[in-house]
């Protein structure tokens, strides 16, 4: 990575799930670092709330997917098919996908479905497709990403960001409680974590707001934003719980919530 700092922050577009909310869009979460726009998930809504962001889609230069569950991925198609409009702004950046094990059989799919209608200009369209067994790192000019295979789907996957500024966020995907997570998340300066559903409501291959803190308490990280939450968070503390594990600064997420990464 070169060595001009440029401010790394995150903004969270999706606080929510698959259930249907007025407050709460699907999971997704944008990472501005080393200047580039880096999407994580894309379920549905996020291009709505990219605009009220004020971040154009043309503007995006990756996306990072955690895994293949509609409510991470159910934007892609829309968001491809409106980067072909031609009556407004055009795309003339690169959009790389990043994903794991299986999208690239995951997008032909969805390419035998639409055909020319989600495929871009040729040199305007990549996927990088990693493998889930291991770590991963890509190393561009102003950033970094790191990878790690955690516990929900076989392709399930959660990312790290490094800034040019060396500030570095981390967004869990879905997960049950995961020592890569704890390894990828050591010592960050935000780890976005999904907490689905309340300690006493756990569910296989998710977390809670007191694994969620266990898991920020054991890597060290420096802020912890709690996200994804189905409407059985609603009706309970969700702080108190993960204040059960996790004694620093807290955030429970709400859509549209900009958050630097800087202490």
């Amino acid at each position: 990575m070169v060595s001009e700092s440029r401010p790394t922050a995150l903004t969270i577009l999706g606080s929510g799930t698959c259930v249907p909310s007025l407050e709460r869009s699907a999971c997704s979460a944008l990472i501005q670092a080393g200047g580039k726009n880096i999407l994580f998930d894309s379920g549905p809504g996020t291009m709505r709330r990219l605009l009220q962001a004020g971040v154009p889609i043309y503007d995006l230069a990756f996306i990072c997917y955690s895994h293949f569950h509609p409510d991470h991925t159910g934007e892609l198609v829309p968001f491809l098919f409106a980067n072909k409009y031609t009556g407004g702004s055009l795309r003339h950046r690169p959009l790389t996908v990043i994903a794991g094990s299986g999208f690239v059989s995951f997008f032909e799919g969805l390419r035998q479905v639409y055909g020319r209608w989600i495929e871009l200009e040729a040199g305007l369209f990549r996927i990088d497709e990693l493998a889930n067994r291991q770590f991963d790192q890509r190393d561009f000019d102003t950033f970094r990403i790191q990878s790690a295979p955690v516990a929900h789907n076989p392709e399930s996957l959660a990312y790290r960001v490094t800034g040019s500024d060396g500030r570095s966020v981390v967004y869990s995907g879905d997960t049950d409680y995961s020592e890569n997570l704890v390894r990828l998340a050591e010592n960050a300066d935000v780890l976005i974590c999904e907490s689905a559903f309340p300690d006493e409501k756990r569910v296989d291959g998710h977390l809670t707001p007191s694994l969620a803190g266990t898991i920020a308490a054991r890597a060290g990280v420096r802020k912890l934003i709690l996200t994804h939450f189905y409407p059985e968070c609603d009706t309970v503390d969700i702080a108190a719980q993960c204040r059960k594990t996790y004694d620093g600064p807290l955030i429970l997420a709400k859509d549209l919530m900009r958050i630097p990464a800087a202490s």
